[in-house]
């Protein structure tokens, strides 16, 4: 089993960053691939970004490219999306999500581990 935990969310003005984190209870985390994906009030879960098991291959929605940064540091169990130049459409709860595999999965339903979530708020 893979427990994961978000941090990080909050409230931001338009145009400022804001930093998550997701901590994952794992024997062995770089045996996971890791994604970020977020859900606005009457919206589907959505891809934003995935990064593969080494962290050397990222992936992101065409919707957060140039501004979002995935990363992850094996050794502390950790993923991280760095979330800069943010609009109010990216208000969501963000979830952090894990599955085995080689690729940077986009889907919610190739996914087989999910965190809480922690919400992210953009004012204009």
């Amino acid at each position: 089993q893979v427990q994961l935990v978000e941090s990080g969310g909050g409230l931001v003005q338009a145009g400022g960053s804001l930093g998550l984190s997701c901590a994952a209870s794992v024997r062995t985390f770089s045996a996971y691939v890791m994604g970020w994906f977020r859900q606005a009030p009457g919206n589907e879960r959505e891809f934003v970004a995935a990064i593969k098991r080494s962290g050397g291959s990222t992936n992101y929605a065409d919707s957060v490219k140039g501004r979002f940064t995935i990363s992850r540091d094996n050794a502390k169990n950790t993923v991280y999306l760095q979330m800069n130049s943010l609009k109010p459409e990216d208000t969501a709860v963000y979830y952090c999500a894990a599955r085995t595999g080689t690729y940077s999965y986009t889907t919610p339903n190739e996914y087989d581990y999910w965190g809480q979530g922690t919400q992210v708020t953009v004012s204009s």
